[in-house]
This record gives structure tokens, C-alpha cells and sequence, in this order.
């Protein structure tokens, strides 16, 4: 597997293209975990409105705050990983299907 080191403060607020080459929203949050040898990985991107109230630590009162402006389009995935093309940094595209992303809700 080829190692790719990317500076992760440079991917934050960039938009995520689908296959299609449409935007489906800003790239707001990387998780990570340490695994047994103390190595840090990433596990998963969040992307769109949602991820930036996640973010923000504001999850349960912005989603509250946008149901009561009656907000019906729900903007926000989760992205596994392997779920990304990175190789071009400057414009993160999916390697899948966006209905195979899960939904942030």
C-alpha cells in the first residue's frame, strides 16, 4: 500500500466532488484512532452542513436550531477512508456511489 501524507488543516472546508463531478459539500472534520502501536489513522471524514455543526460541538442544538426553521435538506455524510480519492488533494473527489455513504441525521 502506498503511503500518502497529506497536511489535514489544508483539506478542511474544501469541497467533496461525487463521481458525477457535483459538490456534495465541504469537507468539516476528520476522525482518527490510535491503533496497539500508538499510530495514528483515519477512520472516517464528515462532509456538509451537518459535519460543520458536529464540528463546532453544536450537533444537538444546530440540528434542533435547523428543524425548527423547517431545514428539510439534510446535508451531511459520512466517509469511511477508503471511500475518498485523495490524489489530488486540492479537489477531494468520492471513490464510491453517494448512496453508499452513510447519512449524518
Amino acid at each position: 500500500m502506498k503511503r500518502q501524507e497529506i497536511h489535514l488543516e489544508l483539506l478542511i472546508g474544501k469541497r467533496v466532488f461525487a463521481l458525477n463531478g457535483r459538490s456534495i459539500g465541504r469537507l468539516e472534520e476528520v476522525r482518527a484512532e490510535l491503533n496497539a502501536r500508538g499510530y495514528c489513522f483515519v477512520t472516517e471524514f464528515l462532509v456538509g452542513s451537518y459535519a460543520f455543526l458536529e464540528r463546532l460541538s453544536a450537533w444537538r442544538m444546530g440540528r434542533e436550531i435547523l428543524r425548527t426553521l423547517h431545514v428539510r435538506r439534510k446535508e451531511g455524510y459520512r466517509v469511511r477512508w477508503e471511500q475518498l480519492d485523495l490524489s489530488d488533494p486540492r479537489r477531494p473527489r468520492l471513490a464510491c456511489e453517494i448512496e453508499e455513504l452513510m447519512r449524518l441525521t
